[in-house]
């Protein structure tokens, strides 16, 4: 199946494609299941935070150091990719790579001690950080423009789906034997996964066929120089801050700072993650339908209130906290999913793969930035209560507010770029 046959042109609009076909469908949950398997591995280590923190002996500076070295490793693994992400068949890309974090996750899962799981987390980082560009890539290739905020609304559901079976299973495992048992049971998960990409995935290298700097070096420079690429890196930097800056301690903060008995994390993250599944193809719906920017502009506003919210509560009910998770969750995927399908039109068909690369370096550069930033803001009290949480949260509404203003020029940007108002 050609990459003409899966993107519908979108030139005519008596010509564009309503639905998705079979091989489509199949397409979106095999990259939805990848994804649900990388998003794991990672958020996995916040809800675990406040038992791996006992457990290893460490300070919640280390467990921020652990998590921010993923993202460390991530970025720096992007920015080497990208020059050599658009000269392979990006179905061998996305298998290289995810065999890769695989092995890191096995690391993570047999470490006797916090210096080895840093290192996993090392390992996995460095292969799995490219992977989502590597998704992103092979989206924006075999899908229209006016398609792809529902496409990216079904892929991020893997955002919920990790945290309605991911949190809660690894969480029951966590505290019934060990740690350790998280991160096996996603090994066996991801091998699967591979299985299916292996097997069910047709090769992705329409792009192969268009003209290319051989020089990788050439390309990634040529990719980054681009001035038009310029906005879309500085929004994407913006828009990594505010996750890695909360979700690191917030399994603390909830148990320390809300009183929420550890016992009952499982059911927020259940019921956040039930809500999600639900939120994310609406949200692919509406930015389709609706405009991308405007629903972008309706999560930024949710997002912001529930923030300072979220971040000044005291000791509250478990309804409460599992309410106030809820609605930020609606404004982050509010944000998250139409701004990646905003993204998704800036780059040439031929700088996809090194353009998709260097945005999720960034990303997790200034995520893994973001979490050392809010491990020096915030100290632990006696109790074991996070102190100045508020501060951070102070932090993550600026940043929204600058990446709202930043996102409209890119809209603007891509409506010109299109001709339509598409976005």
């Amino acid at each position: 199946m050609t990459e003409q046959t899966l993107a519908a042109p979108i030139d005519d609009p008596s010509e564009r494609q309503r639905g998705f076909s079979r091989y489509q469908a199949l397409l979106i949950a095999l990259l939805a299941f990848t994804q649900f398997t990388i998003i794991l591995d990672f958020i996995i280590m916040s809800p675990l935070g406040a038992i791996l923190m006992p457990a290893l002996d460490i300070t919640a500076g280390q467990f921020g150091v652990a998590v921010s070295a993923y993202a460390f490793s991530a970025g720096i693994s992007g920015v080497l990719a990208a020059g050599f992400a658009d000269r392979f068949d990006r179905k061998r890309l996305l298998l290289f790579f995810y065999v890769g974090f695989t092995l890191g996750t096995l690391l993570c899962a047999i470490a006797p001690n916090y210096h080895v799981l840093l290192l996993g987390r090392i390992v996995t980082g460095l292969f799995g950080g490219v992977i989502g560009s590597v998704v992103l890539a092979i989206v924006t290739d075999l899908f229209a423009l006016h398609l792809r905020g529902r496409v990216m609304g079904f892929i991020q559901t893997a955002f919920a789906a990790s945290q309605v079976l991911g949190i809660p299973a690894g969480l029951f495992l966590a505290n019934h034997w060990s740690w350790h048992v998280c991160f096996i049971a996603i090994v066996v998960v991801s091998i699967a996964a591979i299985a299916i990409i292996a097997f069910a995935m047709e090769p992705v290298d329409a792009h192969l066929k268009r003209k290319q700097d051989k020089n990788p070096f050439h390309h990634l420079i040529s990719t980054v120089g681009q001035p038009r690429y310029t906005l879309a890196f500085f929004v994407t930097t913006l828009l990594a801050t505010g996750g890695y800056m909360l979700m690191p301690f917030s399994s603390a903060f909830t148990v320390h700072n809300l009183g929420i008995d550890i016992t009952h994390l499982p059911t927020i993250y259940l019921v956040s993650g039930l809500f999600s599944i639900v939120t994310g193809p609406l949200v692919g719906r509406a930015s389709d339908a609706f405009g991308k920017y405007p629903t972008f502009v309706f999560g930024s506003v949710v997002s912001v209130i529930m923030v300072l919210i979220y971040t000044h509560l005291g000791h509250v009910t478990l309804v409460t906290a599992i309410l106030v998770n809820v609605l930020m969750f609606v404004g982050i995927f509010s944000r998250m999913i139409p701004s990646q399908a905003l993204m998704s039109a800036i780059p040439d068909p031929d700088q996809r793969g090194s353009f998709s690369a260097v945005s999720a370096s960034l990303q997790q550069l200034s995520g893994g930035l973001g979490s050392v930033l809010a491990a020096g803001i915030i100290t632990e009290g006696a109790d074991g209560s996070l102190i100045h949480f508020d501060r951070i949260g102070y932090v993550v509404v600026a940043s929204a507010i600058v990446s709202l203003v930043a996102m409209y020029f890119v809209q603007r940007a891509v409506a010109e770029r299109t001709g339509k108002r598409v976005v």
